[in-house]
């Protein structure tokens, strides 16, 4: 294999074959390939895209450059769900316990914040204990006996993957869809999935603010994922305003909690999760239909079942037994809760999300740089929802801060991001579409 005949073929508009391919990603693999080349071949996909038939070969080639998961002795369907990230976004802290009281195994495999998009295991480091890189044993004991374990990808599952996108983030090579394709994919084929379940974003607080965009990255998703061979299929949903009411990481456990008690019923987040995981059921074959599916994941969470499951993984993965019961003994809260006011009345009619996770960052609640370490206390909370009718001096949002002059500036940051008008507005469908 001559790597540069292969960036050659890519750059002019060649179809590669799956040896080439495959050759490509085991030299990556192994560090025969400069970063130049890496970068090279990056930006001729970037430019000339790939077939269906070699995203799927890229998909494979990058699982298999680790270590491949199986899962012998649990007999329960092994399936799972990812997010192509947003404001907001806690759907998988509740997702994967009610999924597995319904019977489902969800080896959930997350990753950090990303730009202005919060990050699952950014949340649950807001745990005192809790160990989000278990090792194999560890990983495989908690989904057997808890049903679910939400934990970070390992440098052994996929490492292709983080080698190819290490040089992508530096070479303005992260928005190819065949790319994000692949990425996304290699980390759920090593993770030994039967199902999958995908939650594309679309909005300004989207990595894929057109909608059209994102309907070609689900679709190519959803292709290329049953072409590798697990079953799957994508939502569309809206993130043109935080999805849960509140944005940052021990505020987005809080907010998680209160979901497992039944605290938010009629809300967008419920929707959403209420739907992915009625998908996960009918997938996996425990539910006939979508509807059947979203009922069974309504018993899970009156039940109570739900949060017993979320509770059992907590402890299991280091956390406190009592967290559930008694979060307040182990979630730190800032030092400063300060309101939002609205300054006119009407009705919150737009919102720019993406300056909203912006602002966490800014209070401290994400990262700038790799390095840099998080205050899990700072965010937002009680965020209203777009359509909501207000009154000059209503409470919009309430700013959890480590210190006076930070609330002060997150607030006026907040208060600029919503847009107030006199008649109530026509919003797009929290769920705009099914692949």
């Amino acid at each position: 294999m001559i790597p540069q005949e292969i960036i050659r073929q890519k750059r002019d508009g060649g179809v590669l074959s799956t040896d080439e391919i495959q050759s490509f990603i085991a030299a990556l693999s192994t560090g025969e390939l400069s970063e130049g080349q890496i970068g090279a071949f990056a930006m001729a996909v970037w430019f000339k895209g790939m077939s269906r038939g070699e995203t799927v070969a890229l998909t494979l080639a990058m699982a298999r450059s680790g270590d491949m998961l199986t899962w012998p002795g649990i007999d329960h369907p092994i399936a799972d769900k990812h997010s192509t990230g947003g404001v907001g976004d806690n759907v998988s802290l509740m997702l994967a316990p009610i999924a597995a009281a319904c019977g489902l195994a969800v080896p959930m495999i997350s990753g950090r914040g990303l730009g202005h998009t919060g990050g699952t295991l950014d949340k649950l480091e807001s745990i005192p204990g809790y160990q989000i890189r278990p090792d194999a044993a560890v990983f495989r004991n908690v989904v057997d006996e808890a049903g679910c374990a939400i934990i970070g990808q390992t440098g052994s599952l996929a490492p292709a993957d983080g080698k190819l996108y290490a040089v992508r983030d530096v070479t303005a090579t992260v928005d190819s869809i065949p790319l994000i394709t692949a990425s996304i994919l290699s980390k759920k084929l090593a993770a030994g999935l039967q199902t999958l379940v995908l939650d594309v974003k679309t909005g300004n607080g989207a990595f894929m603010a057109d909608h059209e965009q994102a309907k070609l990255l689900a679709q190519s998703l959803v292709d290329v994922a049953n072409g590798a061979g697990i079953k799957t299929s994508a939502l569309i949903t809206d993130m043109n305003q935080p999805l849960a009411d509140a944005a940052g990481n021990a505020v987005e456990i809080w907010n998680c909690l209160d979901f497992l008690a039944g605290r938010k019923a009629g809300t967008r987040l419920e929707t959403v999760v209420v739907a992915l995981a009625a998908e996960m059921l009918v997938s996996s074959g425990i539910c006939p239909s979508l509807k059947n599916g979203e009922v069974k994941a309504r018993e899970a969470l009156t039940s109570g079942k739900a949060a017993e499951v979320f509770a059992r993984m907590v402890h299991m993965l280091g956390g406190p037994a009592d967290f559930v019961e008694k979060p307040a003994k182990s979630l730190v809260k800032a030092p400063i809760e300060r309101p939002v006011l609205v300054s006119e009345s009407g009705w919150l009619s737009a919102c720019n999300a993406r300056e909203i996770g912006m602002t966490v960052i800014d209070l401290g609640g994400g990262r700038r740089r790799p390095a840099d370490k998080i205050d899990h206390r700072v965010g937002f909370a009680a965020l209203l929802p777009l359509g909501t009718r207000v009154e000059k001096g209503d409470t919009l949002a309430i700013v959890h801060a480590a210190s006076e002059a930070a609330a002060q500036k997150a607030a006026a940051s907040i208060a600029s991001s919503y847009r107030i008008c006199g008649n109530a507005p026509s919003l797009p469908p929290v769920i705009s579409g099914r692949i």
